[in-house]
């Protein structure tokens, strides 16, 4: 765990402040600063676009003909075969 880089009456005084700040309910929260975004800000936005799922290193042995037709579309074969992998599997777990 990395060590805190602020000194000790400092963090005494943010834990406090944080105490603090949990007492409070949510109506006691001034929020009259705060900026509310119009609901077409979101039309665009993409559920999970920065979600990246660790990458694990495997060989895998694939018929010829099934790698060939990959490679035909393009660079970023391995990319395919993850997103068609991962539909099969989403669809399973629908199910």
């Amino acid at each position: 765990m990395k060590k805190s880089s602020i000194s000790p009456a400092a963090d005494a005084r943010v834990k406090r402040e944080i105490a603090g700040l949990k007492k409070l309910r949510d109506k006691d929260i001034d929020t009259s600063e705060t900026r509310v975004l119009p609901a077409e800000t979101w039309e665009k936005a993409v559920v999970g676009k920065y979600y990246r799922p660790i990458k694990k290193p495997i060989a895998l042995r694939l018929d010829a003909d099934v790698i060939a037709w990959l490679k035909s579309q393009g660079a970023g074969y391995q990319s395919r075969i993850n997103d068609l992998l991962r539909r099969e599997m989403t669809a399973a777990l629908k199910r």
